[in-house]
């Protein structure tokens, strides 16, 4: 057998008592801060933070006047309204068979709110729409038409209403 080389061997050193151990690894480890409380870097001049940018929403447009007047007409058909709530946006004839119809509630499915599934619209001429609309109210599908004009006063009125899948659904000019 080989005898071990005669290195000299550096004595170990002496053992760091138990108790100063526990003292130092008793204190959380703390990083300096050299940030300012903002947030930001020192030499940083704007105020945004790394990584985000600003959120950019699309401009909103108005709404349209045949959806306005669709929610409309569903409210009150639906009994959530009362009918002269919409009163100053129909002519004279329309409102007169508006308060007809509403009076059997044909979108009111016990409790169900109704639901617009499709809209839209013709312009027969510059200022006049013609809107139809889809409107669910429990199982049953109706179909609600209208036409709008816009006055003088440049504000838009019902002139005439229609609704079919109500039971007794004849136009209503």
């Amino acid at each position: 057998m080989h005898e071990p080389t005669t290195a000299t061997r550096e004595p170990l050193p002496p053992t760091v008592p138990l108790p100063l151990l526990r003292k130092v690894m008793d204190q959380p480890r703390r990083r300096p801060r050299t940030r300012p409380p903002g947030g930001r870097p020192p030499a940083r001049q704007d105020t945004r933070r790394p990584g985000s940018r600003p959120l950019r929403l699309p401009p909103q447009l108005p709404p349209h006047p045949a959806e306005l007047f669709t929610e409309r007409l569903m409210l009150v058909l639906s009994g959530q309204r009362p009918v002269h709530w919409a009163s100053r946006h129909f002519s004279n004839t329309p409102y007169d068979a508006l308060i007809r119809l509403a009076e059997t509630r044909p979108l009111n499915d016990r409790g169900r709110s109704p639901v617009v599934r499709g809209i839209g619209h013709y312009e027969p001429e510059p200022g006049v729409f013609e809107v139809f609309a889809r409107i669910s109210a429990g199982p049953r599908l109706h179909a609600l038409a209208f036409r709008l004009h816009l006055g003088d006063d440049h504000r838009w009125r019902c002139t005439a209403v229609e609704m079919a899948g109500c039971g007794g659904g004849a136009p209503v000019e």
